[in-house]
C-alpha cells in the first residue's frame, strides 16, 4: 500500500484523494475502479470532481479495525493509478 493512503481509527477506514491531469484520466481510472470493485465484491465509498477521485475503504463486517482485506484492496487500487499520480 502506498504511503499516500491515510488510516482512520475512528470509524477504522483507509482514505486517499487522487489528483488526475484532465477529464479524461479520471474517467479511465474510474472506470478500472469499478471493474476491480465488481471483481472483488467489495464497493469503496467514492467521490469525484472532473480531476480528482476521493476513495475512502471501510471495513465490510463494520468492525473498527483496518483490515488485511482492506490493505490488499488499497493496494490494488494503487496499481491502477497512473504512474505519474502515484505521489498524489
Amino acid at each position: 500500500m502506498s504511503t499516500n493512503w491515510v488510516t482512520r481509527k475512528r470509524p477504522a477506514r483507509l482514505e486517499r484523494r487522487i489528483e488526475f491531469s484532465d477529464y479524461e484520466e479520471t474517467r479511465e481510472f474510474l472506470d478500472r475502479a469499478a471493474e476491480l470493485s465488481e471483481s472483488r465484491g467489495y464497493y469503496p465509498d467514492m467521490s469525484f470532481g472532473r480531476t480528482h477521485v476521493s476513495i475512502v475503504l471501510r471495513p465490510e463486517d463494520e468492525s473498527d479495525v483496518v483490515s488485511e482485506d482492506m490493505l490488499q484492496f488499497a493496494n490494488l487500487m494503487d496499481v491502477l493509478v497512473p504512474a505519474a499520480r502515484l505521489t498524489n
